[in-house]
């Protein structure tokens, strides 16, 4: 009976994850401009080159030029579930950052929700995880969405912001050797890969691993990471993000480390709550008026 489901799913996994069928892959906006703060749906690129990335894009009143902020969304090993996500918005946080001048950019990554198409940040199995990998791959994806973006009249060219969740976190760290011409800071919410492994809270898979590509991250780094985690997170829990944070820095990362109170009954999704960006301000304060730092040549 087991086999007989499995088999009865195929169908709907290959419908859900397969490539979108379209005669020319177009980039920009894909709708008009709507509520709240002039949301609208974007297409951007992806490391496919037949598949646009969708996205939604936030922005104040106004014609800019304004700062730029991506948000990097969460993830799954779980094929269905990552079909399944519905387009990420990070109200809370989209409203804190328009607020605050930025227009704001919310892509989906390849092999979730609407975009589909092959889920190339693929960690691999459990016990072989390889990390450093994964990261690379959804720091590519955030990067081309980003300079898109950046090409864009009403967006300001330099100290953009990346603002990462779990594992967009994760691909955000990968990103910390970028010109900080173009990203001034980076910030953090739990990042990692292969928390509650089979399901179990605070069981991380292979975390030596996962701290060996923290500390590859940090080397070459050029942008300051601000690193967010609240007390009740069972994915990354404090103690074992401050030592993936201690890897990225001993390596030679710019890290401002912040335990935040608890927040909900899961704190990894503190980031999608106004209770969590609430208890998050100030940190975000701190990091979104960091001063442009000076660019280094990478060693």
């Amino acid at each position: 009976m087991r086999l007989f489901n499995t088999l009865a799913l195929l169908p709907v996994l290959a419908v859900l994850i397969a490539r979108p069928l379209c005669a020319q892959v177009t980039f920009g906006p894909s709708g008009a401009e709507g509520e709240p703060f002039r949301r609208q749906q974007w297409r951007v690129p992806s490391t496919d080159p037949e598949i646009a990335a969708h996205a939604l894009l936030f922005r104040p009143a106004g014609a800019g030029p304004f700062r730029l902020a991506v948000i990097a969304h969460a993830s799954t090993q779980n094929v269905l579930r990552r079909a399944q996500m519905p387009q990420p918005e990070y109200r809370a946080l989209t409203a804190h950052l328009v607020a605050r001048g930025f227009a704001v950019l919310v892509p989906e990554r390849l092999g979730h929700g609407a975009t589909g198409g092959r889920y190339v940040e693929d960690q691999g199995g459990c016990d072989e995880a390889d990390y450093a990998r994964a990261g690379r791959a959804t720091a590519e994806e955030i990067s081309l969405a980003l300079d898109h973006l950046r090409k864009q009249e009403f967006i300001r060219r330099d100290a953009a912001v990346v603002i990462g969740h779990s594992a967009g976190g994760w691909g955000a760290l990968a990103l910390a050797s970028a010109d900080p011409e173009a990203i001034s800071a980076i910030i953090a919410f739990a990042p990692g890969r292969g928390g509650h492994a089979n399901d179990e809270p605070n069981r991380i898979c292979a975390p030596h691993t996962l701290l060996a590509a923290a500390a590859a991250f940090g080397k070459g780094a050029r942008v300051p990471v601000t690193w967010l985690v609240a007390a009740n997170d069972s994915y990354f829990a404090p103690k074992f993000s401050q030592s993936l944070a201690d890897a990225f820095r001993g390596s030679g990362g710019k890290v401002d480390f912040r335990v935040l109170p608890a927040v909900g009954s899961e704190g990894h999704w503190m980031i999608e709550l106004e209770a969590g960006v609430n208890a998050a301000s100030r940190e975000l304060e701190r990091a979104l008026n960091l001063q442009k730092p000076v660019a280094t040549r990478k060693p």
